[in-house]
């Protein structure tokens, strides 16, 4: 399934900016510049904003930065995991083979991202809002997605096996090529999902039904 999103509106030619990284504070503004092979650790900051920015072979510990807006920004084989970053806005920002082991993105606002080739196992989404998102050749065994809002959100090509969706209402959403032995979800909340028929004995069981 392919859904129309804005792509990160970023300059060509950013100056770097490894160094304001090391200083990174709350409520603190940066932008326009592109951040390259380095590792950030023991950082807690809130509500910071970055806008226009580019991460490549960046490595983030031991963080939180909750509440943080991200306008405009890629990830490109990036290790984020364990950060906290619940109750941020990320917007217009794409994450590109990165690690996202135990991610902390709860109570998020995500709108037009885009995730490919991500390793996100144990990532933990509940009760984010998502517009125009998408998982693309992911895996995401065993993670969080508990009541997210969805909107135009899509899964290709993804591994969702043990995934916690209930609460969330999957009407629309196709999973018809993503690959899982078991959901953890309610039957309200698969009313309208798009599954193959292989798929189908997965979900037996909440149905009630024995088959023999």
């Amino acid at each position: 399934m392919k859904i129309k999103m804005e792509l990160p509106k970023i300059p060509v030619d950013l100056p770097v900016l490894n160094e304001e990284m090391y200083s990174l504070r709350s409520k603190g503004e940066y932008g326009m510049g592109s951040v390259e092979d380095m590792i950030l650790d023991n950082v807690e900051a809130v509500k910071v904003s970055l806008e226009k920015m580019t991460f490549k072979n960046v490595t983030i510990m031991e963080s939180s930065l909750p509440e943080s807006e991200w306008t405009d920004v890629i990830f490109d084989k990036c290790d984020l995991s364990n950060v906290h970053f619940s109750g941020s806005f990320i917007h217009r920002v794409e994450f590109r083979n990165c690690k996202l082991l135990g991610t902390d993105f709860s109570r998020s606002r995500l709108q037009n991202v885009r995730f490919s080739d991500c390793l996100a196992d144990y990532s933990m989404f509940r009760f984010a809002n998502f517009k125009q998102v998408g998982f693309e050749d992911c895996s995401l065994i065993s993670a969080d997605l508990y009541h997210l809002t969805l909107q135009k959100t899509f899964f290709n090509r993804c591994n969702l096996d043990q995934a916690m969706l209930s609460g969330s209402k999957l009407k629309g959403i196709d999973l018809s090529d993503c690959e899982f032995d078991g959901l953890q979800v309610d039957i309200d909340d698969l009313n309208g999902c798009i599954i193959s028929p292989h798929q189908a004995s997965s979900f037996v069981g909440l149905l009630g039904l024995v088959i023999k």
